[in-house]
């Protein structure tokens, strides 16, 4: 943009300097040429009176005085034949000056100028003066120095202001980028300079405001779901004392039920009051390890083989403990929901060579039917909202990692690449 604009006040300035210099060069031109040959006419004519009037020789004086004064070469034409001054050819413009017609023309080398003149008896003659080209241009190429440097001056004066004014835009529309970028990375603080130029300062204070009011809006949607899972907490504390007049083993159990909303709803709060910030990292290994052992007893009750490959740890990966526990059960959850009973399934965590780990949960069921929709939030080809797999992706790449599915041919694998912590 800089340069565009440079190059655009270059190419406007030098038109313009070019319209208005290239006359003034032509009439300083002319100027000069009127003036030189003004100054020898007078000068020529001044001697018409002493024609009349002054002797031969008083005559031969003046012409040499008036040669003497002036670079042109001025020769005095008499009725009678003679020459006085600068010996010179009786030309065309000079035989018409013998006739009574003063005139001027332009020579090979210079102007010719004959002023008509009459002696005492009345007879014709004429006052030749011929000017070279060195004084019809004398100063002309000093003046067009000047008119030149006064251009380039002019050119370069523009150049700087509009290098100025350019870089001023240059750096208002970077800085609006940058805040544009800024807020898409989810740094909602950021806001463009609304003192830029012109149309760049609105843009700038609309960009500022539309960032506002997507704070408010998040604000308000973090509260409310911060609201919302906070009054959740009141039937679960209900659920946990009406479990508490169960026989033991089973209070134990729907307790430990208990326990695990319980702590995904606080993962929920605390996730709706997060903001922007790198998220927290756990050991991948335990955790899975524990929800597996979770899983396992309900895999023991619906006789599903489950084979277990765990890297042995620490495998530190960039999710709160809170969010791995529920990509876990969400994938081991589908498991068990639209796979029939007895059928096996497998989880492996894996090092990646960079950081973090992948974990791959594999079941030997149907798979995923022909045309099913893909993975997308709030589709589901089961039956079910179609948010678990979404929730698991997004957490899957907040962490820097992704989620995809395969299908080898029979079953279903579900592939969840967990980044290294920041």
């Amino acid at each position: 943009m800089r340069r565009r604009v440079l190059v655009l006040v270059a190419a406007t300035t030098t038109l313009v300097l070019v319209a208005f210099l290239v006359p003034l060069a032509l009439l300083v031109r002319t100027v000069a040429q009127d003036r030189a040959v003004a100054t020898v006419t007078a000068q020529a004519q001044s001697l018409s009176p002493l024609v009349a009037t002054a002797g031969r020789d008083a005559l031969a004086l003046a012409v040499g005085q008036v040669d003497a004064t002036t670079s042109a070469e001025v020769t005095l034409f008499l009725a009678d034949g003679a020459v006085l001054g600068t010996p010179a050819a009786r030309t065309p413009l000079v035989e018409l000056g013998a006739r009574g017609v003063s005139a001027s023309t332009d020579a090979p080398g210079g102007r010719e100028i004959v002023v008509a003149v009459r002696d005492a008896t009345g007879a014709g003659g004429a006052v030749r003066a011929f000017v070279p080209d060195a004084d019809l241009t004398r100063g002309v190429g000093r003046s067009w120095l000047l008119l030149t440097g006064l251009g380039i001056t002019l050119l370069a004066v523009g150049l700087v202001l509009a290098d100025r004014l350019a870089r001023r835009l240059v750096h208002a529309t970077t800085d609006l980028a940058a805040a544009a970028h800024r807020l898409a990375r989810g740094d909602l603080d950021a806001r463009a300079d609304a003192g830029a130029p012109a149309e760049l300062g609105v843009v700038a204070g609309a960009l500022n405001g539309l960032a506002g009011r997507i704070t408010d809006l998040l604000r308000e949607e973090r509260e409310t779901v911060a609201d919302l899972a906070h009054r959740v907490r009141t039937p679960l504390t209900s659920l946990r004392l009406e479990a508490e007049s169960l026989p033991p083993a089973d209070a134990v159990r729907i307790g430990e039920g208990v326990d695990a909303v319980q702590r995904a709803v606080t993962g929920a709060i605390e996730q709706a009051r997060r903001r922007g910030a790198d998220p927290a990292a756990c050991d991948a290994v335990p955790v899975v390890a524990d929800r597996v052992a979770f899983w396992a007893v309900l895999a023991e009750d619906t006789e599903r083989d489950v084979t277990v490959d765990l890297a042995p740890g620490p495998l530190p990966v960039a999710l709160p403990r809170g969010d791995l526990e529920a990509v876990v059960d969400t994938l081991l959850g589908n498991v068990f929901a639209h796979t029939p009973d007895g059928t096996s399934f497998a989880v492996r965590l894996a090092p990646e060579p960079g950081g973090g780990a992948t974990l791959t949960v594999t079941d030997d069921g149907p798979g995923i039917p022909a045309g099913a929709p893909a993975l997308r939030r709030g589709v589901s080809g089961a039956g079910s909202t179609g948010l678990g797999l979404d929730i698991a992706r997004r957490s899957a790449e907040q962490s820097g990692g992704g989620l995809r599915l395969e299908s080898p041919g029979r079953g279903l694998r579900v592939v969840v690449g967990l980044g290294p912590p920041r």
